[in-house]
């Protein structure tokens, strides 16, 4: 025979076996005096012939099909057993209902119960799914044997809805009594039962049970085990928690740690569609709420105060306002007030701070009542820097948003101290929030809510195609872990847009041709597929992630390798790209190319760029600041360089410094401004785990060391332009400016002519990569006379 028991149950677990005879629990003077009874596995055969000689003692039909009545009267109804005549099944037996309910039963003493009938409480058909009205269910000898359990986690209610009172329950009293009332009894996770205490009736949920220490089959002592089910004795742990929709005042014990009262002990953040934020869900609890699971004795001993507010900041779309929506859903406490930043503003002069006073005003009235036996009153603010700006930055006539951060830090942490709040706001823009709310006491943790690394990219990629796998209609050549390494820098936001574009490419084929809206035959076969994510990743671009359009326009033309000096330099770039990547010692490297005016420094900058395959890859160029002011160039620069603290590794490209910086030789004239943020940006080092690389280019080396600016580089590389023959001999071949060899020969002969030297020689040619390919271009517009031209044009410079 297996040791764990025989058993036919289709939903609790093979069961050890246990000390509990079908008449009751035996006394624990035999049962819990000595840890002996686990010691010796052959005592488990006797113990199991006992057992199975105890159910034949009790008599009983031995099970069958039973018609449904209800309880007899209120005081059997309370003992949450089902009600048997005597000659049907032994006293306090161990039956199956409806082959997956496990319950106690008890003699009915009043003759109300016929034989063939069992008599369920109200709570008791809820649970178990029964009906007076002519059901009939099937109750059998319990089908395995029964286990002790070591404690038992039951969430309590009051039975009338609406029903609140100033009494705090003790939940040593409450366990007290609730041993004293089912010792005995079998009990299931997730039953219904009522329960009579201080003459109130209130409605109790089994949330969780553990078994006594069970032996594995060699006998040896085990871990406590989790369980579905098992019989309550008087040395088990009973811990109440209150329910989260309820207003009954549970006191917790100071001598034992409670059930976890905050969080539902079966939560996920999975189960709520949010991935990837295990490390900072992990620090929320810690600082926020791992103080409330302790009694609040012991906490009233330490002589702290609950954490009050936080603060979540990061960019958008990475979970911010999801995460604070769904914490209300694990929490056992009152539903929170999302309230929308804009929506305190109010045209009427006082108004808004009216609206403030309001959300606290039931925490206030509870905490005036109740103490610290308060329930918890969760305030989610979104968008906080809409009514939080610092004080006097604004210059409205109202003064209606310094009034609101006034009524606000007066309500959260002023004279009158509410210690049953939590304030939990969201903002991408933490510069912007008033200091005095950051402190302690008031939003005191400050958690970034960062852009998911590879592992929490696949919990997201999970999550969003969860239902297409079950559904079978995710192809399997779609690969989840490799789509999260190629979804560097998205967000969650943007992984989910990701997942809809590939849905959107699906549906595309499976359009009748010629239609807009007419759907094939073969809609069955609807398959998302590896291809359409490929397609889809084309589309979806994050926006930390790469300027992959600026970059590749600026290359267009790709790069050509005219002399030997250029594999040069890209091969230094390479050595510092992977300088960045490995070394420990330097998170921040910065690089200049400085050269005349159009020998390629940009087209360079943006190769190294793109070869470093970084997840961050920006272009900060005078291009696209046009008519920008010194503020505005400012905000713009030191926002690039702020969206590349959010990556691991990121590089940027800073294109003509000297025109950033507005500089003209007459005057001379420059924005100081802009100098000292470049200044300060490219020796800022980044963040912890994060890594910059910032190439830079200017054609006015010179001026850099007359501002200062040289000092900031930690390697300088000099672009040089084409200077000999052979190099430009090389560019026109590459370009196919001439068809015929020739040609090509003739015309180099005519450069040499027009006193450009010989094929060594470095004679009057001095000319930048992108000028002499625009002279090729417009030498190629007359193909009669190309060398001509081109001898003509490069004499004109």
């Amino acid at each position: 025979m297996s040791f764990f028991g025989r058993s036919s149950n289709p939903q609790p677990p093979q069961q050890p076996y246990s000390r509990v005879p079908p008449g009751g629990a035996p006394s624990m003077s035999s049962q819990r005096t000595s840890s002996s009874r686990y010691d010796d596995p052959r005592a488990y055969e006797k113990r199991s012939f006992d057992y199975r000689q105890a159910q034949q003692r009790a008599g009983g039909s031995g099970g069958g099909t039973f018609l449904v009545t209800s309880s007899p009267n209120e005081q059997l109804a309370m003992t949450n057993c089902l009600i048997v005549h005597p000659s049907d099944f032994g006293q306090g037996q161990h039956v199956m209902v409806k082959q997956q309910f496990p319950v106690t039963v008890r003699h009915d003493t009043t003759g109300k119960i016929a034989p063939g009938s069992v008599g369920a409480a109200l709570l008791q058909r809820q649970w178990i799914g029964l009906s007076t009205a002519g059901d009939e269910v099937t109750v059998e000898p319990l089908p395995f044997i029964p286990s002790y359990l070591e404690s038992i986690d039951i969430e309590a209610a009051f039975m009338k809805r609406g029903n609140e009172i100033a009494e705090s329950f003790s939940s040593d009293d409450m366990a007290h009594n609730f041993l004293r009332a089912y010792n005995g009894v079998m009990f299931t996770v997730g039953q219904f039962l009522i329960f009579e205490f201080h003459g109130h009736n209130l409605r109790l949920t089994v949330k969780g049970l553990h078994i006594v220490d069970p032996l594995d089959p060699k006998g040896r002592k085990s871990v406590q085990a989790v369980t579905t089910s098992g019989v309550l004795m008087d040395k088990t742990d009973v811990m109440f928690m209150k329910a989260g929709d309820s207003p009954i005042k549970i006191k917790s014990s100071a001598k034992k740690a409670p059930p976890n009262a905050i969080l539902q002990s079966n939560f996920k953040f999975e189960d709520m569609g949010i991935g990837g934020l295990d490390t900072e869900f992990s620090t929320i609890f810690r600082r926020a709420f791992a103080s409330r699971v302790f009694p609040p004795g012991l906490v009233e001993k330490l002589g702290i105060q609950h954490v009050k507010g936080i603060l979540l900041h990061g960019p958008p779309g990475t979970g911010k306002t999801l995460m604070a929506r769904q914490i209300g859903k694990m929490l056992n406490a009152r539903e929170p007030k999302i309230v929308n930043g804009p929506e305190i503003l109010n045209k009427y002069v006082g108004q808004s701070e009216e609206n403030i006073r309001k959300l606290f005003a039931d925490a206030e009235k509870e905490y005036k009542a109740k103490g610290d036996e308060s329930g918890l009153h969760i305030i989610i603010f979104d968008e906080l820097d809409a009514i939080c700006k610092q004080r006097g930055s604004t210059q409205s006539g109202t003064g209606v948003g310094d009034s609101i951060v006034n009524q606000l830090l007066s309500k959260m942490d002023g004279v009158d101290q509410l210690n049953n709040i939590l304030i939990i706001g969201m903002t991408n823009r933490l510069d912007m929030i008033d200091e005095a709310l950051l402190r302690p006491g008031r939003l005191e943790v400050h958690l970034e809510i960062s852009l998911p690394d590879e592992k929490g990219r696949l919990q997201i990629l999970n999550i969003h195609t969860a239902k297409m796998r079950t559904n079978g209609i995710l192809d399997r050549d779609v690969d989840l872990l490799e789509l999260a390494q190629l979804t560097k820098n998205f967000s969650g936001a943007e992984i989910n847009g990701l997942v809809k574009s590939a849905t959107s490419f699906a549906f595309s084929r499976h359009v009748k041709v010629g239609t807009l809206a007419g759907i094939s035959n073969d809609v069955e076969n609807l398959r998302v597929n590896r291809n359409d994510f490929m397609n889809a990743l084309d589309e979806v671009t994050p926006a930390f992630g790469v300027a992959k359009e600026e970059l590749e326009q600026v290359i267009q033309n790709g790069i050509i390798h005219f002399d030997q000096v250029v594999d040069d330099i890209l091969r230094s770039g390479q050595l510092f790209v992977d300088q960045v990547r490995t070394s420990t010692r330097t998170p921040l490297v910065s690089l200049l190319l400085h050269g005349p005016p159009g020998s390629g420094k940009t087209a360079l900058a943006a190769t190294m760029a793109q070869s470093s395959d970084f997840p961050f890859m920006k272009l900060v160029s005078p291009d696209d600041m046009v008519g920008f002011s010194e503020s505005q160039k400012v905000a713009a620069i030191s926002k690039t360089f702020a969206d590349s603290y959010k990556s691991p590794l990121s590089v940027i490209v800073v294109d003509s410094v000297e025109r950033l910086l507005d500089f003209t030789p007459i005057g001379p004239r420059f924005s100081n401004t802009v100098l000292q943020t470049l200044m300060v940006l490219f020796a800022k080092r980044p963040p912890k785990g994060r890594r910059l690389l910032i190439i830079a280019t200017t054609s006015l080396r010179p001026i850099l060391t007359d501002l200062g600016f040289s000092e900031s580089f930690d390697s300088e590389i000099r672009v040089p332009p084409i200077s000999k023959l052979p190099a430009l001999q090389h560019v026109l071949e590459e370009v196919e400016l001439m068809k015929d060899p020739r040609e090509l020969k003739q015309t180099m002969q005519m450069l040499v002519q027009a006193g450009f030297g010989s094929q060594d020689d470095v004679n009057g040619l001095n000319i930048g990569i992108k000028k002499l390919l625009s002279i090729v271009e417009m030498a190629r517009q007359e193909p009669e006379n190309v060398g001509e031209r081109l001898v003509t044009s490069l004499m004109g410079l």
